[in-house]
């Protein structure tokens, strides 16, 4: 364990920021991590650091698309030569005008051939091939038609999925230079939270510890420890970060994020922390309690409030920006959709409901109080409704992965 770095000079926080800036500020002030060579069987979710090239042509022999008969030049019936399998070469030299190889999907095709015949458009009899004489390179595809060697298939930038991965086998790769998940650890803090079962009079039931983990890896980090955090005694939260291990990049706090006298986390960070703030409260609603900043050993640190549907909000709105600057990856541009349903915009401010999309509208779900998260449960999305809005008109939305 180690304590903070000496503190540099507070630097003061953007206060109260549009909620659109605030994610714009969350994406830019981070470093991206340094990347590392990972193998494809652990890259699954990591982000590109480089652009991903080809090092030769895609494909790199003219591919036969279709099984049947590679034909060489002019109309048939074709004199059938020997057979071609994928992964096998043919030595038979070139087809001649009136020849034929029967050839599998995949394999190398003869030079000379003009098209390949599929099999169902074909009669064999002995050794003679009849059929409709197909068009110049039918069935063939030829080297390099997806790609000339050098040739950049994806970004830096880009996140790592299936599609990716195979991508890179089939280019060849063994690894990819990536830039890893963000570690994040989670400080749960409340007096009043119990972990198990149901809570007794006067206590709740923590949602957040369940919540975050899940959350942090859906938005590209990755859970290192979740640790419970008392209210008291005073100093109880400025110890926890202190001796927070440098094996995380982010530390999040739930609660303690507003000014009341159990409130820590901006008295640790104004006063003893020495943190670069970045944003101090976001003009939205829930979630306006939120918080970012930098320790002075350059890690993060960030403000969840407490209540579970205002977290969420809070998350989406500066965690998953944060997590994504970390990476590199660009700042997702947020779709816009006409929205529908009972709306009650907040003078000044945003306000964060859940949707359901049918792929046209977005259509508001009840139960979306600050502690209450029954409507992001049945939610596509989250809506994010400026106060000027009028009915049906488009809104930013953030989808939610399922």
């Amino acid at each position: 364990m180690t304590a903070l770095l000496v503190a540099d000079p507070v630097t003061a926080p953007y206060r109260d920021l549009p909620w659109a800036r605030a994610r714009e500020l969350a994406h830019t002030a981070p470093e991206p991590l340094l990347a590392r060579h990972v193998p494809l069987a652990e890259a699954a979710g990591l982000t590109l650091a480089d652009a991903l090239r080809t090092h030769q042509p895609l494909p790199g022999f003219d591919t036969a698309a279709m099984d049947g008969y590679a034909v060489g030049p002019g109309p048939g019936p074709w004199r059938l030569r020997g057979a071609v399998r994928a992964g096998a070469a043919w030595s038979g030299g070139t087809l001649g005008a009136g020849e034929a190889v029967e050839i599998s999907t995949g394999a190398v095709v003869p030079s000379g051939a003009r098209a390949v015949l599929p099999l169902e458009h074909s009669e064999r009899v002995a050794s003679t091939i009849c059929g409709p004489t197909p068009a110049e390179g039918r069935h063939i595809r030829r080297a390099g038609e997806d790609a000339p060697a050098g040739a950049a298939l994806a970004p830096a930038g880009t996140r790592i999925g299936p599609a990716l991965l195979g991508l890179a086998a089939g280019c060849g790769y063994d690894t990819l230079p990536a830039r890893p998940r963000p570690r994040v650890r989670v400080l749960v803090t409340g007096d009043e939270l119990t972990h198990t079962g149901r809570p007794a009079p006067g206590q709740v039931r923590d949602a957040l510890g369940p919540l975050l983990p899940s959350l942090v890896h859906t938005l590209g980090g990755g859970v290192t420890d979740l640790h419970h955090v008392p209210d008291r005694p005073a100093g109880s939260l400025a110890d926890a970060v202190r001796h927070t291990p440098y094996d995380s990049d982010v530390i999040v706090v739930t609660g303690s994020t507003l000014v009341g006298v159990t409130d820590q986390l901006r008295a640790f960070l104004t006063r003893d922390g020495g943190a670069r703030w970045i944003v101090d409260a976001v003009a939205c609603r829930p979630g306006h309690p939120q918080l970012l900043a930098q320790l002075p050993d350059r890690r993060w640190i960030l403000g969840l409030p407490g209540n579970p549907y205002a977290a969420l909000v809070a998350a989406h709105t500066l965690l998953a920006p944060l997590l994504t600057g970390l990476t590199a990856r660009p700042l997702p541009a947020l779709p816009r959709i006409p929205l529908v349903g009972d709306v009650r915009t907040a003078p000044g401010r945003t306000r964060l409901i859940p949707v359901t999309w049918d792929g046209v509208t977005a259509r508001t779900v009840g139960g979306h109080g600050s502690a209450f998260l029954r409507g992001a449960a049945l939610a596509d999305a989250l809506a994010a409704v400026p106060s000027h809005w009028q009915p049906r008109a488009p809104v930013p939305v953030i989808l939610l992965a399922g």
